[in-house]
């Protein structure tokens, strides 16, 4: 007897559904060790749902373990409660959703450089600006030859600091006339604190390619479901996706893992996928 592609369906998501509470716990696991640790990356996507106009998938990473969040909204205040125990750093675009936040910050240089050249190519003959873009990619080009030099290490980034004062009290210091330049000095002022903050600790990128990286994956499941999934299968689908890229990332056969019979990705000591 042939079974309709229907009922596929509808098996599929009863599967899943009682594997994702079967690993309930594996994946609030997975939440309290990134809260725990010493950084997380952060980043969000919109997502169209079954009776919602929309809604948004959060993703939270650090180098080994991946978190997905569904929230109905893009509004970030849920994230005063969800990052309260959080004592590390939080690093992420520019989004203002995440200025709230009480930690320490670093902000997306990609993102910086991106926006930069795209408004030099459209004011190419705006000169005041012109000037703040080149100074500050020649700060940059410096830091990445340390970086590229000695990794991430604070005992080789702190000299660098001396460099970034020396941009805001030189490079910015002036009253541009342009309005460019202008907004741009502002924007500076604004994440003075947040721009080079990796200068100051071991290990803490100057990116959010960790959690660009992370969110791909949800974004390829997206492409065929976007529209046609619920609330609860979204959610159920992101613990399990939570798990598969955490045990990805810490090279775990996550197939292994499910026949094990385990319940924490932190003890489990079988096969890994290497």
């Amino acid at each position: 007897m042939s079974v309709k592609p229907g009922e596929v369906h509808t098996r599929l998501s009863m599967f899943e559904e009682k594997l994702a509470q079967k690993y309930s716990e594996t994946y609030k696991e997975i939440k309290t060790f990134i809260i725990n640790g010493s950084l997380i990356n952060v980043d969000e996507t919109k997502v169209n749902i079954v009776g919602l106009s929309s809604g948004y998938v959060w993703v939270f990473t650090n180098h080994d373990t991946v978190l997905f969040l569904f929230m109905p909204t893009r509004e970030a205040t849920f994230l005063q409660e969800f990052l309260k125990e959080f004592k590390g750093i939080l690093i992420s675009d520019f989004y203002t959703g995440y200025d709230s936040i009480d930690c320490r910050q670093q902000k997306c240089l990609i993102h910086l450089i991106r926006d930069l050249n795209k408004d030099l190519f459209e004011n190419q003959l705006d000169f005041e600006f012109k000037t703040i873009v080149l100074s500050f990619g020649k700060l940059l080009r410096t830091v990445m030859e340390t970086i590229n030099k000695y990794g991430l290490k604070k005992r080789h980034l702190n000299k660098h600091k001396k460099d970034v004062e020396r941009f805001y009290t030189i490079t910015l210091n002036p009253e541009f006339k342009s309005e460019m330049a202008q907004k741009c000095k502002k924007r500076f002022l604004k994440n003075k604190d947040k721009l080079f903050t990796f200068l100051e600790y071991d290990d803490i990128p100057w990116n959010n390619s960790n959690a660009e990286h992370a969110i791909k994956t949800f974004a390829n499941y997206r492409k065929i479901a976007d529209g046609r999934m619920r609330v609860n299968g979204l959610e159920n689908h992101l613990i399990l996706l939570s798990i598969l890229q955490t045990c990805k990332y810490r090279g775990i056969d996550f197939l292994e893992f499910l026949k094990s019979g385990e319940k924490s990705i932190f003890s489990y000591t079988g096969k890994s996928c290497w």
